[in-house]
């Protein structure tokens, strides 16, 4: 498996406290099935973001790891990209200073309370600067939560989503938990992924998570949101088409600009 969004860095933000940490951690992902780990420390008012720290970092991290799991581990860097002004009009000066192992995918967080109305533009202005944002964690979202409608017409226009894997088996409460499965029963969902900040409660795991999709919407379609489609971020590739669980919907007669951006 491949994990898009891991708090593994130690000791600059509410994630790994420390080198010790880290390296256990990536030993817990190992043991759970992950090849694949991205470190996404927070990049916000509280948590800024320094890339070429954070490199160095997440090197001590690589050159700490047992020889086992060093060898069967690869890990990338990114960030947990909170979505207010300062930020992303930096991005918009840098647009690889904020990705995934500097490619094109970004992964983005929305505050709980006061998305702003701006939102759109926003999203659409990363996009024309040659970013393919990914919201994370919208099931925990607290407005969200209240506006399901509202998530639905932006997944319509092209935004990726990534759920988090603990949300699916019931970790973050039953609001989280039903509107994980209501996205990803519309197919609205492009990765699952453990936001992992520590060994005990939020953990770098997602093997069950990805049995209970595979049990309830098929092997393929697990595979695809905790293998293939993070792989692809990874590597900085164009994800497959999405696969099929219904009828489409009827094409809009005159696509939103927004959508034909998202759609390139």
């Amino acid at each position: 498996m491949v994990d898009i969004h891991q708090h593994l860095l130690f000791g600059i933000d509410d994630g790994s406290k420390s080198l010790e940490q880290s390296v256990a951690m990536v030993q817990m992902a190992m043991d759970d099935g992950f090849t694949h780990v991205v470190a996404t420390p927070h990049a916000n008012d509280r948590y800024p973001y320094d890339r070429a720290r954070n490199e160095r970092l997440l090197q001590q991290i690589r050159e700490t790891l047992p020889p086992n799991v060093a060898a069967a581990m690869t890990l990338g860097l990114g960030c947990d990209f909170h979505l207010n002004f300062e930020n992303t009009e930096d991005a918009r000066l840098h647009n690889r200073r904020y990705t995934i192992n500097e490619k094109e995918y970004l992964l983005i967080e929305l505050p709980d309370i006061g998305i702003s109305n701006r939102i759109d533009e926003i999203l659409y202005n990363l996009r024309v600067e040659g970013m393919t944002p990914i919201l994370t964690h919208p099931e925990r979202n607290v407005t969200l939560q209240r506006t399901p409608g509202k998530l639905q017409e932006w997944v319509s226009n092209g935004l990726l989503l990534q759920v988090t894997a603990g949300s699916v088996v019931g970790d973050f409460g039953p609001t989280a938990e039903a509107l994980a499965w209501s996205l990803l029963k519309k197919n609205s969902v492009h990765f699952l992924a453990t936001d992992a900040h520590d060994l005990e409660r939020r953990t770098p795991t997602m093997s069950a998570a990805r049995r209970l999709v595979s049990e309830r919407l098929g092997e393929e379609m697990a595979t695809r949101l905790c293998v293939t489609n993070p792989m692809m971020v990874f590597e900085g590739k164009p994800l497959p088409e999405p696969l099929q669980l219904s009828e489409p919907d009827e094409p809009e007669e005159k696509p939103s600009l927004w959508k034909r951006i998202f759609s390139r």
